[in-house]
């Protein structure tokens, strides 16, 4: 049976490359999103399709540019709002099988749309609330920097999104379990973990053939990270990783060390301690990332919280081990000393401890290599549009 489906999204993230696998699916889907239509066509999705509130993007990306520290304390109360209630009139036109929500602008759509959907469900992109704005606390509270963090408003806003929502999709077995822990119960809380364009980050045989050589040579080993430079994203602890490994005016370098990312105001003081030890790349586009990756022979990613990481996704695809924690969505995705290893959260000497293992064992690491290139691949948009399609499905049937 054909779904009638909306994706409502205020940006991006994940919900275009979702909306295309279900298209590809037969499905009916509409996107609601504050992309302007010819932005969405560029990733393929057809614009006929689109609902665009294309001014809503302008202004909150004008509003990020004035205010990024975000002083203006009811920033998120004047945007999230506001796009919640255009996509609520949007939706109310219409009756759907399904309504797929971001968290934060779902409120109102939640509350204005009994009656024209079947089935509500809520897509959150990190860990329950509460559970990410601790984590944020602490690790404020350890940088001794002041750091972006969920406000008590949006905190409550999402707490009563949960209690109305149908379903919650989480993307991590991580995220989960901290919705879990929260005490919601568990048959409201589905797991998707997300998915990667494998034709676009898989590298030519010849790429890989270039990393194994470089390895067994004994030349410093090429550690990449991408994403945004942040103590969210375990930046304190990857500059202390760095800072141990690579020591300036070192006579022979072990590691080299390159980082694609935006850098965000929190992490400029460490940043510019670490210009001798490694080369900062600034944000690129996604099409332009499969290069980058190609460079490396390992990627590391020491997040404090994520609901998932694509980059995580990106780089298994692009046949690197990976080091990353236990709070994003590595454990989904790896196998445990096969495709690179799980460490805990703030604990840069386990990073240090398996980057020297890896320099000492580069036959091991070699031959990882080959084995994740050659039998190893995380999940495309098709599983994860399958996966999403069989969910709501079991639900629906559930409800007749």
């Amino acid at each position: 049976m054909r779904l009638k489906i909306a994706l409502v999204v205020h940006g991006r993230f994940h919900s275009f490359d979702l909306a295309c696998a279900l298209v590809r699916r037969g499905h009916d889907v509409t996107l609601l999103t504050n992309y302007p239509k010819w932005a969405v066509k560029r990733f393929g999705f057809p614009v006929n399709r689109v609902k665009s509130f294309w001014l809503h993007g302008v202004l909150t990306r004008l509003a990020h540019r004035l205010d990024p520290q975000r002083k203006f304390v009811n920033r998120d109360e004047w945007w999230h709002s506001l796009f919640g209630r255009w996509a609520a009139k949007t939706l109310c036109k219409e009756a759907w099988d399904v309504t797929h929500l971001w968290s934060g602008v779902a409120e109102e759509i939640l509350q204005m749309l009994n009656g024209h959907a079947q089935l509500k469900i809520l897509m959150r992109g990190s860990a329950h609330i509460a559970a990410q704005a601790r984590l944020l606390a602490e690790e404020t509270a350890r940088a001794g920097v002041e750091q972006d963090h969920p406000s008590a408003w949006m905190i409550a806003r999402e707490q009563r999104e949960y209690a109305l929502t149908d379903l919650i999709v989480t993307l991590s077995s991580f995220a989960r379990d901290t919705f879990l822990g929260q005490g919601i119960a568990g048959g409201k809380v589905k797991l998707l973990p997300l998915g990667v364009n494998l034709t676009a980050f898989r590298p030519a045989a010849e790429v890989v053939e270039a990393r194994s050589r470089r390895i067994l040579s004994g030349a410093p080993l090429r550690v990449l990270y991408v994403g945004a430079l942040s103590f969210q994203k375990g930046f304190q602890d990857l500059a202390a990783v760095i800072q141990t490994l690579c020591q300036p005016g070192a006579r022979e370098r072990r590691f080299m060390f390159r980082m694609v990312g935006p850098v965000v105001p929190e992490v400029k003081g460490l940043v510019a301690k670490l210009a001798e030890c490694v080369e900062f790349v600034p944000k690129q586009a996604q099409a332009d990332l499969p290069a980058w990756y190609a460079w490396a022979d390992l990627f590391v990613f020491p997040t404090i919280q994520d609901g998932f990481a694509v980059v995580l996704g990106q780089a298994a695809a692009s046949g690197l081990p990976i080091l990353t924690t236990t709070n994003c969505g590595g454990p989904d995705i790896l196998r445990e000393g096969e495709t690179g290893w799980i460490l805990p959260i703030r604990d840069a000497q386990a990073f240090v401890e398996r980057l020297r293992w890896c320099d000492a064992h580069r036959e091991e690491l070699a031959a990882m290599v080959h084995n994740i290139y050659q039998n190893f691949q995380p999940r495309n948009w098709d599983d994860v549009a399958a996966d999403f399609e069989a969910i709501c499905r079991q639900e629906l049937a559930q409800r007749q």
